[in-house]
């Protein structure tokens, strides 16, 4: 079902460069003011410039973010500092990375994917979409013709046959290219143009759905922008750079997305409390030493609690932690109004948004869209600090969702809401540059 293909790539000119950790960065989505500026510092080439160019009281219409970045892209093609593949190919990309210090790796390959509509059920998504990233995505790829930072989607082989169909025609022990990024994770490109490889891969993925992981702005800009072309006569423009992921893979990692609640009108936490009682167990936590140490216990205690029902954690400043823990006679998502599945009303997500943010809270999904009374982090100190420093009222903490969870509900033909997802790490940006066309 899934039809991919090689790809052309540019990539950093390595007669030019001999590291790379100066060059590469996030994808835009995690990328604040600080870390941009950073990046813009860290040197002239870095693709910042690319992926999440600066913008400037004065720009224009013929003169802004997107036009530069075009600009940019062009400079780098004439002047080698970005060369093209010769040959069409597919891009083993392994990462690196540690958790709780056990270091993990995430087998994967870069390849354009067909950016169609969902009803096709070639792709299949598992998570809403914000307006406007699609249109700042969209306002990029029409500038420069090109998409910067692969998508990450995931696909099902249990018996791993593209895995090995890949692994079996490089040297492992020699990357074409590698590279250790800001947090220190590895990152791992071998680029195969073999055709028979190429071809048996390709004659595989038909067969399976892509899920994605993470990138629907990016996807759905792909489809919109590939539809805006093809009616201009032009054809080709409708592949999206994908890093694709074996769902049976070991290094195959989902962190939680916590929530921070911001501008409540008249907010009163303890009336709060009361009103979640409702719904929740509401257990506190006994005060630690350090405050660090209190929310650690509390994500250990969420683990253990959600391996059998639905919880949350809970901070309102003042070092005063609270458990959630749903109440039996909520269980089987029958407090949850609407037509849609089982599997969707008792994921964590669903009940935290539908019993706490809709009914307690009043933010619903216009408001959640607007942005302007919720907040999402994976940086559960963060969550924490946000607080105490008055920034944000309330932090709720999350268990990470299962991968079968995730692709149940996008089998399903559901949508998860934004930002359920963190599948860890971010597939970076400035390795692969899919031109398109």
């Amino acid at each position: 079902m899934a039809e991919i293909k090689p790809l052309r790539g540019f990539r950093y000119n390595s007669k030019i460069f001999n590291d790379f950790s100066s060059l590469i960065t996030p994808p835009y989505d995690v990328i604040d003011q600080g870390a941009q500026e950073r990046f813009y510092q860290a040197n002239p080439y870095n693709f910042i410039r690319l992926e999440l160019g600066k913008k400037y009281p004065e720009d224009t219409h013929n003169k802004n973010v997107y036009t530069r970045a075009a600009e940019t892209f062009k400079d780098w093609q004439q002047n080698g500092i970005l060369v093209q593949d010769v040959k069409p190919s597919l891009y083993l990309y392994r990462q690196e990375f540690k958790i709780d210090n056990i270091t993990y790796v995430r087998t994967g390959y870069m390849c354009g994917l067909k950016a169609e509509d969902y009803s096709s059920g070639q792709v299949l998504p598992h998570e809403e979409t914000l307006p406007k990233h699609k249109a700042d995505r969209l306002n990029l790829m029409r500038a420069t013709q090109a998409n910067f930072s692969p998508i990450f989607g995931l696909y099902a082989d249990p018996k791993k046959i593209i895995d090995q169909t890949l692994l079996n025609s490089v040297n492992i022990s020699q990357p074409d290219m590698e590279v250790s990024d800001w947090a220190d994770e590895k990152h791992r490109l071998w680029v195969i143009n073999d055709e028979n490889t190429i071809n048996s891969v390709i004659n595989k993925m038909k067969n399976l759905k892509v899920y994605i992981a993470d990138g629907h702005h990016r996807y759905e800009t792909a489809a919109t922008y590939g539809k805006e072309m093809a009616a201009q006569g032009k054809t080709g423009f409708d592949y999206i750079l994908i890093n694709l992921v074996n769902l049976y893979d070991e290094g195959l990692v989902v962190l939680p997305t916590h929530r921070l609640v911001k501008n409540q009108t008249n907010f009163d936490f303890h009336r709060f409390l009361n009103q979640i009682k409702a719904y929740f167990e509401v257990i506190p936590l006994p005060i630690l030493e350090f405050k660090k140490a209190t929310l650690k216990k509390l994500l250990q205690e969420m683990k253990i609690v959600g391996a059998s029902t639905h919880c949350f954690g809970l901070y309102g400043g003042g070092n005063c932690f609270f458990l959630l823990k749903l109440k039996p006679n909520n269980a089987q998502g029958h407090m949850i109004p609407g037509e849609k599945s089982l599997a969707w009303k008792n994921l964590d997500v669903t009940i935290l948004h539908s019993l706490v943010l809709e009914n307690i809270l009043g933010i619903g999904a216009k408001e959640r869209a607007s942005e302007g009374f919720l907040s999402y982090t994976r940086d559960d100190t963060y969550a924490v600090e946000g607080v105490d420093q008055g920034d944000f009222q309330l932090s709720f903490f999350m268990n990470p969702p299962q991968v079968k969870e995730v692709t149940a509900i996008a089998e399903a033909g559901e949508k998860m809401p934004q930002k359920s997802t963190f599948f860890y790490p971010k597939v970076i940006a400035g390795l692969v540059v899919n031109k398109l066309g």
